[in-house]
């Protein structure tokens, strides 16, 4: 009879040989538990499935990056509480206002692909009228898909820089475009 495998050693031994199978244990093992933190911190069962979903993804994309400094479950459910604390952080700087109908007809003869070339023309004007050093900061963010930390060191800058400065940059972009597009 053949043992299962705790977390670490399922890790240790799989991840380089047999990642598909290691993946699928673990998913197997932790995603109702996940599920359930999410739930519990968001109260809404559609954003928990989301979370979750992301929260794995998120977890088998840096696995190569657990250390065992503490179980393979405590990482999951910090990384699981993080990411659920970030969305819920982010939805509340980014409130969702309704559209009045009024506006809602502007846009009605527009499909999808005029929209979005409007939308990318008024971003592109936007972006024009920032300072390079703003807009390549921006793109190391958000075309690059770097991480704070990583756009700090890049840039030999504290990350309390980066961040005001990424945030100074967006809010440019923000005033540009609405002054450009309406």
């Amino acid at each position: 009879m053949k043992r299962q495998l705790n977390d670490e050693e399922l890790i240790r031994q799989q991840l380089r040989t047999n990642p598909t199978a290691c993946f699928e244990a673990l998913y197997n093992r932790y995603v109702g538990k996940v599920y359930n933190r999410c739930l519990s911190i968001t109260k809404d069962t559609e954003k928990a499935e989301d979370f979750t979903h992301d929260i794995f993804i998120r977890t088998f994309a840096r696995l190569d990056r657990f250390q065992e400094r503490s179980t393979f479950s405590t990482w999951l459910y910090s990384i699981a509480y993080n990411y659920c604390m970030d969305q819920i952080k982010l939805s509340n700087r980014l409130p969702v206002k309704s559209l009045d109908e009024d506006v809602t007809h502007q846009f009605v003869d527009m499909n999808e692909s005029d929209q979005f070339e409007e939308r990318a023309y008024y971003l592109a004007k936007a972006l024009s009228k920032i300072a390079t050093e703003d807009v390549t900061l921006l793109q190391m963010k958000y075309q690059q898909g770097l991480d704070i930390n990583q756009i700090a060191k890049e840039l030999d800058l504290n990350v309390s820089a980066v961040k005001m400065r990424l945030k100074r940059s967006r809010e440019k972009v923000r005033r540009f475009y609405v002054q450009t597009a309406y």
